[in-house]
């Protein structure tokens, strides 16, 4: 059985291992090619591996969405300031999407209290 010391410690000490903010119930799980680190949810979106991969996405997907929806604008050489937002936000959206993804996927709930180690 655990004292009071003990479970209140226990209940302290998960911290994010970047920028050592105490992790009240949920962090965010980032991977390394050789472990896994738990994060605040301001340092797993700043992550530098999530932050490549979701650019990469959005590059993709971005570039393929505004060959379909504004290639035809653009080959055509007319290029209306609707564009001058439209394009960026056409990267935005699948940014965010892949990077709305892996921090769900990573997301864990801590339990703090008697019996965790």
């Amino acid at each position: 059985m655990l004292d009071q010391e003990t479970d209140t410690t226990l209940r302290t000490r998960a911290e994010c291992e970047r920028c050592r903010k105490t992790l009240d119930g949920s962090s965010f799980e980032v991977r390394t090619s050789s472990s896994s680190r738990l994060r605040c949810l301001r340092c797993a979106l700043t992550f530098g591996p999530l932050v490549r991969r979701s650019a990469i996405v959005a590059l993709i997907v971005g570039t393929i969405l505004t060959a379909i929806n504004q290639g035809n604008i653009i080959i055509g050489g007319d290029f209306p300031a609707s564009l001058y937002w439209k394009i960026p936000l056409t990267y935005a959206v699948p940014y965010c999407v892949a990077t709305t993804g892996a921090i769900l996927n990573g997301r864990r709930h801590l339990q703090f209290g008697k019996g965790n180690t």
